[in-house]
C-alpha cells in the first residue's frame, strides 16, 4: 500500500504482507524425542528389575510359625553359614570387603593415570595414544578372560592362591581402565580458564591440579567409581577363579564367596532358589548403600576442594 503527501514529492510504502512461516527442523525434534524414550525404557527396564526382585525376596525373609504369627528368618544372617541357615552374613562382609581392596587398587592407580594424562603428558604423545587404546580395549575384554587372567597371574605365578587378595587384585584389573579414561576425559572437560587464573594467581601445576582442576571433573570421576562398584559386587566368573567359594568371613589370604557368588552357588545348588532372592535384595540394598557413600564422600572432597 502506498500513501502519497500533499506536496507530491514524497513516498511512504507499507508492507502488508503476511509474514512467512519458518519451518521447524525435524531433526532436534526426532533426537530430543528418540532421548526421551531411552530415558524412559531405562527406567522402566530398572524399575521391573527392583520390582521382580522385591516381590520374590521381600517374603523370603519371613516365616509363620506354629500360631500362625509372622517371623523374621534371622538365620539369614547368622555368623556362621551351614547348609541349614544358608547364611549371608560372611558374603556381606566379604562382599565390602572385596569392594574396598578392589578400589583400593584401581582408584589411586587410575585417578593418577588419568591425570598424567592430561595435565602433565605432551599432547600428541606416542605413548598417550597407546595407553588410551590399551584402556578402551581393555574396557571391552569380557571377565572370564579376566578371571584366566588372573588365575594365571595372580594365584599361580605370583603364588597367593585362591584367596580375596587375589579376587581384589583382579576386579582392581578390572576396572583400571575404566576409572583411567573416565578420570582423564573429566579434567579434560575443565575449561581451561580455571587453570590460566589459578597460574594467573601464582598457583603451581601441582595445586592447580589438586585444588582447581580436580573437584571441577570430581562428578566424573565418581561416575566412574560407581560403575565400578557395581561391576565388583555383581562379578561372578572372576572371583570363582580367584577367591574361590568359601563361606567363611575370609581374611585376605583365605578363600570367601562375595554375595553374587553366594546367590549364584544357591541357584546352582537348586533347593534354595528362595534364599537366593533374598541375597539379591540384600546384595541390591548394599549396592545403593555403598553408592550413596559414595556421593557422600565425593561431595565432601568437592566442598572441601
Amino acid at each position: 500500500m502506498s500513501v502519497r503527501s500533499g506536496s507530491g514529492k514524497s513516498r511512504i510504502t507499507v508492507d502488508i504482507s503476511l509474514p512467512t512461516r519458518k519451518r521447524t527442523p525435524w531433526g532436534p525434534v526426532l533426537l530430543k524425542w528418540l532421548c526421551w524414550l531411552a530415558g524412559v525404557m531405562t527406567m522402566g527396564v530398572l524399575m521391573l528389575i527392583v520390582l521382580y526382585i522385591l516381590v520374590n525376596g521381600v517374603p523370603e525373609f519371613f516365616f509363620r510359625d506354629e500360631n500362625g504369627a509372622l517371623q523374621f528368618k534371622d538365620q539369614l544372617f547368622a555368623l556362621k553359614y551351614n547348609s541349614k541357615n544358608l547364611s549371608m552374613f560372611p558374603a556381606i562382609i566379604n562382599t565390602l570387603l572385596m569392594t574396598a581392596l578392589s578400589l583400593l587398587f584401581s582408584v589411586p592407580l587410575g585417578v593418577g593415570g588419568g591425570i598424567y594424562l592430561a595435565e602433565y603428558a605432551k599432547p600428541g604423545s606416542k605413548l598417550v595414544k597407546v595407553i588410551r587404546v590399551t584402556a578402551e580395549t581393555l574396557t571391552g575384554i569380557p571377565s572370564i578372560i579376566y578371571a584366566l587372567f588372573g588365575m594365571l597371574v595372580f594365584v599361580v605365578t605370583l603364588g597367593i592362591g585362591i584367596s580375596m587378595l587375589a579376587g581384589a587384585l583382579t576386579l582392581g584389573t578390572m576396572t583400571l581402565p575404566l576409572i583411567l579414561r573416565q578420570t582423564e576425559e573429566s579434567l579434560l572437560g575443565v575449561p581451561m580458564s580455571y587453570r590460566e587464573g589459578s597460574y594467573g594467581l601464582g598457583a603451581g601445576k601441582l595445586r592447580t591440579t589438586l585444588r582447581i582442576v580436580l573437584p571441577v571433573a570430581m562428578p566424573g570421576i565418581l561416575a566412574a567409581v560407581l560403575l565400578s562398584i557395581g561391576r565388583i559386587s555383581g562379578e561372578t566368573a572372576a572371583l570363582i577363579f580367584t577367591s574361590g567359594t568359601g563361606t567363611r568371613i575370609a581374611g585376605l589370604y583365605d578363600s570367601g564367596r562375595t554375595l553374587a557368588v553366594h546367590l549364584f552357588k544357591l541357584q546352582e545348588e537348586g533347593r534354595a532358589v528362595g534364599a537366593s532372592f533374598a541375597v539379591a535384595v540384600v546384595l541390591l540394598a548394599v549396592v545403593v548403600l555403598m553408592n550413596a557413600l559414595s556421593v557422600y564422600i565425593a561431595g565432601k572432597l568437592t566442598t572441601k576442594g
